[in-house]
């Protein structure tokens, strides 16, 4: 994303006069979280800042700006297009995906009806994740997780926010630029951040996406429906994630996934996932590193452990 105007749409105009006076760049910015009754906070470049009632990123608790109930109902407004009903699906999930692919995460009152939740009501906290596409930062690893030509089962490893969907992202696009029929399953619309069902980032001309769609049953409809040669999707861990990708995996099809972990031999102790392991499913774990920039791979290791770059 190039700029900001996405974002900025949404936001209550107060604030978006505020943060338009800020002069940010857009690359540096990744959330900006508002809370009924208290300071407006955005972070920005790996930082917690307030947001001044100048227009400016300060420290201090001092002359911020704080959000009103009033701005948080227009802000909902803007979102939702004047219809949160519209949107009940994705409120049940607790973000929506906005257009540019940013991703409003929503907290409030949930309301359950028959043990599930029915919707959420009274939404009084906001956070804005902003969508960072980086396109080409797996192109100079994409050849460590091929062999003669051909991709292998990919599974890539770090913590919470270190870039682990930017760059599976990026490998999906290059593998199916490159030939390969990829189908995407995007439970939470991270990875395609589609917006009223097309992709808002570059996934490949190859490339098809169920989104909003549970992992596990979204692996299996595209597997019947779609004829992947890759599946691709976020965050694994669930017995019934596990379940789908090696099915998915003896129908042929080449898998390339995401988990929160720091490494193999922490993952190993994961149920389900180190079953996976044993089986050998993965033929490469790119593991991201904990320090520096966001996406900086560590190292890629095969099946067996063996440290193939870094």
């Amino acid at each position: 994303m190039e700029n900001t105007s996405e974002i900025y749409h949404i936001l209550p105009k107060s604030v978006r006069g505020l943060m338009q006076k800020s002069g940010l760049k857009p690359r540096e910015l990744q959330e900006i979280r508002l809370r009924i009754h208290q300071p407006v906070i955005v972070r920005y470049e790996n930082k917690e800042y307030f947001l001044s009632t100048e227009g400016k990123l300060t420290a201090s608790h001092h002359f911020v700006h704080v959000l009103t109930r009033d701005e948080l109902k227009q802000m909902m407004e803007y979102i939702s297009n004047y219809s949160l009903y519209a949107y009940e699906d994705q409120l049940r999930q607790g973000f929506l995906t906005v257009k540019g692919g940013h991703r409003v995460g929503i907290a409030g009152k949930v309301s359950i009806e028959d043990g599930e939740i029915r919707t959420m009501k009274h939404i009084t906290f906001l956070n804005i994740r902003v969508a960072h596409e980086v396109i080409g930062c797996a192109e100079g690893i994409f050849e460590h997780c091929t062999k003669d030509g051909q991709l292998l089962p990919v599974l890539i490893i770090s913590p919470p926010g270190r870039g682990k969907t930017t760059l599976l992202r990026d490998m999906i696009r290059i593998a199916s630029d490159g030939g390969e029929t990829v189908g995407v399953v995007d439970e939470r619309s991270e990875i395609a951040a589609s917006y009223m069902g097309v992709p808002q980032n570059k996934v490949g001309i190859r490339t098809d996406v169920m989104d909003g769609c549970p992992k596990s049953e979204g692996m299996m409809m595209l597997v019947r429906s779609m004829a992947p040669n890759v599946i691709a999707v976020d965050e694994i861990g669930k017995k019934e994630d596990v379940d789908a990708m090696l099915y998915s995996a003896y129908c042929g099809c080449t898998l390339m996934a995401t988990i929160h972990g720091k490494d193999m031999e922490e993952l190993k102790k994961v149920p389900y996932v180190g079953e996976m392991m044993e089986r050998k499913v993965f033929k490469r774990y790119v593991v991201l590193s904990e320090q520096g920039k966001a996406g900086t791979v560590k190292e890629i290791l095969n099946e067996e452990g063996v440290r193939l770059y870094g």
